[in-house]
């Protein structure tokens, strides 16, 4: 008898636990999603000028959508990158003054392995795109090539004081007068997990497992008791 009473509690505190787990999930479910629905409405939100937004933050300014007009200044960072159905190749983030004078930096796009050396000279662009401060280097990410400016990983600080510019980085999606050759990738939400769904259904999983072997093991506790 004593068995069985703590076979059961032992599944009983199992199973809550599991589902307990599980709901938390959903939880975070809904919150990332309502996170991604707000990132994505200030994706296609209509664009601003640029100035008009006054003093940018990281925080406030995340994802807007803004328009800029001036003239790449020369000096580019390549951050290896890869398309599915053009392979390997590079992001090309170049120096931009502004019409106003501000120097910031432009992720210009998609080119090719076979176009990392080609000559990229100073251009006039009209852009729409939107803002982003991306962080994606980790304790693994090996340093830049100082003599070649190729990043491992598109972090708008280094790059910024590489290039000379404010650590602010405009991702074009539509660029009037662009040379071909170069993708715009525009920003979206593909690149932001979201696995809490699979992680619910996981801990759902397991607690009915957990359910089904304490009710296996009464069954057979009872079964030789009788």
């Amino acid at each position: 008898m004593r068995r069985l009473l703590f076979l059961l509690i032992v599944g009983v505190g199992g199973c809550a636990i599991l589902l307990s787990l599980g709901i938390w999930q959903v939880r975070r479910l809904a919150w990332k999603e309502a996170i991604l629905a707000e990132i994505n409405a200030q994706i296609v939100a209509p664009a601003v000028p640029l100035d008009r937004l006054g003093a940018l933050k990281e925080e406030a300014h995340r994802y807007r959508a803004v328009t800029v007009s001036g003239r790449t200044t020369g000096p580019e960072a390549l951050v290896i990158s890869g398309q599915t159905m053009a392979g390997a190749g590079y992001e090309v983030i170049s120096a931009f003054q502004t019409d106003t004078g501000r120097m910031i930096l432009l992720d210009r796009g998609f080119v090719p392995e076979a176009a990392r050396t080609k000559e990229r000279p100073p251009v006039a662009l009209s852009v729409t795109g939107n803002l982003a401060w991306p962080h994606d280097s980790d304790g693994y990410t090996p340093p830049p090539d100082p003599k070649t400016h190729i990043f491992f990983a598109r972090d708008a600080g280094p790059i910024a004081q590489a290039l000379g510019t404010e650590p602010v980085l405009v991702i074009a999606r539509e660029v009037a007068g662009e040379e071909p050759g170069i993708t715009p990738v525009p920003v979206d939400t593909s690149a932001i997990p979201n696995n809490h769904l699979n992680y619910a259904i996981t801990w759902f999983s397991l607690a009915v497992v957990w359910a089904g072997m304490t009710v296996a093991f009464l069954w057979r506790i009872r079964r030789r008791a009788s």
